[in-house]
């Protein structure tokens, strides 16, 4: 690859996630997750025998599924085939790109809560703030490939 195709690569990706409204809503999606994510952990802690770590891992995934849901209906409607397989491929990618950004939001949660003992829903919240621009740009590449447009 020459270094002007790959700057001019770097510029088409960077173009697609400067994308203010898809930004927005993928925002919006975030702040719905967030909230599934920690009402479910909340009840899980507060109403089972569950620890905030097991806890985190059953919220985690009930709000990657509403995420990925939301997000594939609204902000990225308009990118990918809607076979069941396409549908299937993208659903496996987005689990894999925000496992990633459930290992970062567990240690934060786990090195607060144990270490510094604050309260699980607040480093839940911090530790899911500190993955989401991860998640933007990892989603809109990879997942949904947004720069193909």
């Amino acid at each position: 690859m020459t270094p002007n195709s790959l700057s001019e690569a770097i510029r088409t990706r960077f173009r697609a996630l400067c994308s203010t409204s898809r930004f927005t809503q993928f925002a919006g999606v975030g702040f719905v997750g967030a909230a599934v994510d920690n009402l479910v952990l909340i009840l899980l802690v507060e109403l089972t025998v569950l620890g905030p770590l097991s806890a985190k891992v059953i919220s985690w995934e009930l709000s990657i599924v509403v995420i990925f849901l939301i997000n594939e209906w609204w902000t990225f409607a308009d990118y990918g085939a809607m076979t069941p397989r396409a549908f299937g491929t993208r659903f496996v990618r987005s689990n894999a790109v925000r496992f990633g950004g459930f290992l970062v939001t567990m240690l934060v949660l786990a090195v607060l809560v144990e270490w510094f003992d604050v309260w699980y829903v607040a480093a839940n919240i911090i530790g899911t703030g500190i993955g989401f621009f991860v998640n933007y740009t990892c989603e809109s590449l990879y997942t949904w490939k947004v720069h193909r447009d």
